[in-house]
């Protein structure tokens, strides 16, 4: 049971995190592709989406509700389309807090 305590402390600790960042509005799967993007910018300047849909977070997200969770993150701000790129490209904003 001790391993299940540290599961719930690390778990209370993530949820007062992300309420902090006014990261707790987003979904469970707009949080994974937000904190995997996060992830896959600090290699580069834009993140690609085939890089996303293989993320290891990602791994058991549908296609569909992939693309839909992704579409609301850029409409809410959280990742942009890069400009200066094709299509499936984004750049990772800081969250509003």
């Amino acid at each position: 049971m001790k391993n299940v305590a540290k599961l719930t402390e690390l778990r209370k600790l993530m949820m007062s995190m992300e309420r902090s960042l006014g990261l707790e509005t987003l979904s469970p799967v707009e949080r994974d592709i937000y904190y995997a993007a996060n992830e896959l910018s600090e290699e580069g300047e834009y993140i690609r989406t085939v890089g996303l849909i293989e993320h290891t977070l990602l791994e058991s997200v549908s296609r569909p509700t992939f693309f839909r969770a992704l579409k609301s993150l850029v409409q809410k701000g959280y990742l942009s389309q890069c400009d200066s790129a094709n299509r499936g490209r984004y750049v990772v904003n800081a969250p509003r807090t």
